[in-house]
């Protein structure tokens, strides 16, 4: 899929265009959603982390980001930037390693954008790709106000909610 669903999107474009970052990393950049969002509006440094190299190779990552990297957030010691996103990319993996990924973040970054799935969300494996299985597929607003910490606001659509923590 290496996508996202895209109800949310102008609402994590104008928040986005608010704080004017000068450093982006993109969690699960899959398709390079974000930095095709955010580029033609924010003028930033741009990196990637996907957990897939097909999805680098395919969607043409190192054309889309200034620094791409290959590897699983769950494995980061550290994460820093003005704002990190995580589009539709925390359900991949338990709540606990969910948690403990968010916290890395609110260390060393200034803003999290987080866009979710808050209905329930089964999915699979797609394209030979184990990593967009929905681990935890029955997130909801009030299991992710709970689960992540320093939220301030947010938007809730159909499907997923965003929203925006200060840490």
């Amino acid at each position: 899929m290496a996508g996202s669903n895209p109800e949310n999107r102008t609402w994590v474009l104008n928040k986005a265009f608010q704080l004017q970052p000068k450093t982006v990393i993109d969690v699960g950049a899959g398709g390079g959603t974000y930095s095709k969002l955010l580029r033609p509006f924010i003028s930033a440094h741009y990196t990637a982390i996907e957990v897939y190299q097909k999805n680098i190779d395919q969607y043409k990552l190192h054309e889309l980001y200034d620094d791409v990297q290959l590897g699983d957030v769950r494995n980061y010691e550290s994460l820093e930037a003005d704002l990190i996103i995580f589009g539709d990319v925390l359900e991949h993996m338990t709540k606990e390693e969910a948690i403990k990924v968010w916290d890395v973040a609110s260390k060393g970054c200034r803003y999290a954008i987080l866009s979710i799935p808050i209905i329930h969300y089964p999915q699979g494996v797609i394209d030979n790709n184990h990593h967009e299985i929905h681990v935890v597929d029955d997130w909801n607003n009030i299991s992710v106000f709970e689960s992540f910490k320093n939220i301030i606001e947010c938007r809730l659509g159909a499907e997923t909610g965003a929203y925006l923590a200060k840490f």
